[in-house]
């Protein structure tokens, strides 16, 4: 199929020379690179220190590390942007695959709400779980809490 003008049903018609207005598709590339080269930062950051700077390694991961952990603002918008992003990023790329392979325009539209209802629901749920998470639990055993849940 020829990317032209007067095919409505393209994905990606041809820009022509005049238009004006921002080039979505253009934004969309660049943000696919850029998020991909800051989430490998995220993510190598996030299972080093895990796995690899903690005491014990995997073995210390439990309950008490993730509420340690996300008692911290500090991991807890490193977590959240690597959420963010991760959903972003795979949502983009699921666009783009649908704009490539489905070419009736209603089923694209449909699927490409979906991508979207999907992204906005587990950015939701998952900043408002990291942000409300309770490290200090009442009925929790005290033995597998956090250590500074003792003193409150």
């Amino acid at each position: 199929m020829t990317a032209t003008i007067e095919n409505p049903n393209y994905a990606y018609p041809a820009r022509s020379k005049g238009r004006r207005g921002p080039n979505l598709e253009k934004a969309g590339w660049i943000f696919m690179r850029a998020s991909g080269v800051v989430l490998i930062v995220l993510i190598f950051g996030h299972l080093g220190y895990n796995l690899l700077w903690t005491p014990g390694g995997i073995h210390a991961v439990d309950f008490g590390f993730v509420g340690g952990k996300l008692a911290n603002p500090f991991w807890q918008w490193w977590d959240v942007l690597m959420l963010w992003l991760a959903i972003l990023h795979g949502s983009n790329g699921m666009r783009t695959i649908v704009n490539d392979y489905i070419h009736k325009p209603g089923l694209r539209k449909v699927a490409l709400g979906a991508i979207g209802a999907a992204a906005a629901i587990l950015i939701i749920l998952g900043t408002l779980i990291t942000f409300t998470f309770n490290p200090c639990p009442e009925t929790a055993d005290p033995s597998l809490l956090p250590s500074f849940c003792a003193s409150l």
